[in-house]
């Protein structure tokens, strides 16, 4: 799947739906979340700095993880994210980072993870007590979004209530959703969510 956005990486920012999303998710997070300078942030499938951008003027530090080196050296490369964010290049499932967090943020990642409980398992890790949480992603859709022979998705969009569910078992609680955005392509609407939860 690395592959996949490695060629994407070049010019991703200038896309439509990228451009909308960052657009509606970053302002929505910034609205329902009480972010401070003191915040230590995980990007979660944090591509070129997108959502990054909104957060990070606003908290101590954002950690930007991603498994596509091609998007990370584009999110590094923005002057205004430098001194704020430190990209990994990684799989947080098999190579956890060695830091705890406030808050955990990902926007449309979700449904290119194919273990999604054992995903915010490793969220729920790498919170601190009380840490919060704010993903990001499809509603439950037809598969029409993505393209039939794209690679790499695991999950038509996500059911509230079984996301629900999971975020529970893993010990996030106070579990909140609410419409961030609805895409329009083909002819067709796309809601968005965004979810917000807090570490037991």
């Amino acid at each position: 799947m690395s592959n996949l956005f490695d060629n994407k990486a070049e010019g991703w920012d200038t896309r439509t739906i990228p451009q909308q999303l960052s657009a509606t998710i970053g302002p929505a997070i910034i609205e329902h979340v009480d972010l401070n300078p003191n915040m230590e942030v995980l990007d979660f499938g944090a591509g070129t700095g997108l959502l990054t951008a909104h957060i990070a003027p606003l908290v101590k530090h954002v950690s930007a993880v991603d498994i596509s080196q091609s998007m990370l050296d584009q999110l590094i490369a923005k002057p205004e994210l430098e001194g704020k964010v430190t990209a990994y290049c990684q799989n947080i499932l098999e190579k956890p980072l060695e830091k705890s967090f406030d808050l955990i943020v990902s926007a449309m990642a979700m449904h290119h993870v194919e273990h999604t409980r054992e995903m915010l398992q490793a969220f729920s890790k790498h919170l601190k007590p009380g840490a919060r949480v704010a993903l990001a992603d499809l509603d439950t859709e037809d598969g029409s979004f993505h393209p039939a022979e794209m690679e790499g998705i695991f999950h038509f969009g996500f059911d509230r209530d079984t996301f629900t569910t999971l975020l529970n078992e893993v010990g996030i609680k106070d579990v909140k959703f609410l419409t961030a955005h609805i895409i329009e392509t083909d002819g067709k609407d796309y809601p968005v969510f965004l979810v917000l939860g807090q570490k037991a």
